[in-house]
């Protein structure tokens, strides 16, 4: 469920855990359209067949596909109205923790940690963390920059 909130209101934020997205299936098409963008067609990720006798049992997504599926879920989870500009800034630590395998499903929940004052308005650090289904230990933890012009 979105969270919505105000520009005027964002500034006491700061400790708001957001909950978790839903459920998103990591697919073959998916992985192989990323592998497509970015140019990483290394089998671990595109070749079901010769990824049956890797090191994980089958294909896998990208790291920094997980990764990139932060920007879904967070918009997923947050919004702010009165605002001109939302802005991905960048991230802090990153860790690709556990591989999510093809056919897996992930999901993420976030907590903003930090609400900074910015030149023309506010930054939030986020803590997120992308699970697996059944995963004993999350695909990825980050620190996303966010930041919100009115």
């Amino acid at each position: 469920m979105t969270t919505t909130v105000d520009y005027a209101d964002v500034a006491g934020l700061a400790g708001t855990d957001l909950g978790w997205t839903e459920w998103l299936e990591v697919t073959q098409d998916r992985v192989n359209l990323f592998a497509d963008a970015t140019d990483d067609h290394q089998w671990i990720h595109v070749d079901p067949e010769r990824a049956a006798d890797g090191p994980f049992g089958g294909p896998i997504a990208h790291g920094f596909l997980t990764l990139s599926l932060t920007v879904k879920f967070w918009s997923e989870l947050f919004d702010v109205t009165g605002v001109t500009t939302r802005v991905n800034y960048g991230l802090d630590k990153v860790r690709f923790v556990s591989p999510v395998a093809v056919g897996s499903r992930v999901r993420m929940n976030a907590v903003i940690d930090e609400v900074t004052e910015v030149r023309g308005g506010y930054q939030f650090a986020v803590d997120q963390t992308i699970e697996i289904e059944g995963g004993e230990k999350p695909a990825v933890v980050a620190r996303g920059l966010y930041r919100f012009y009115a």
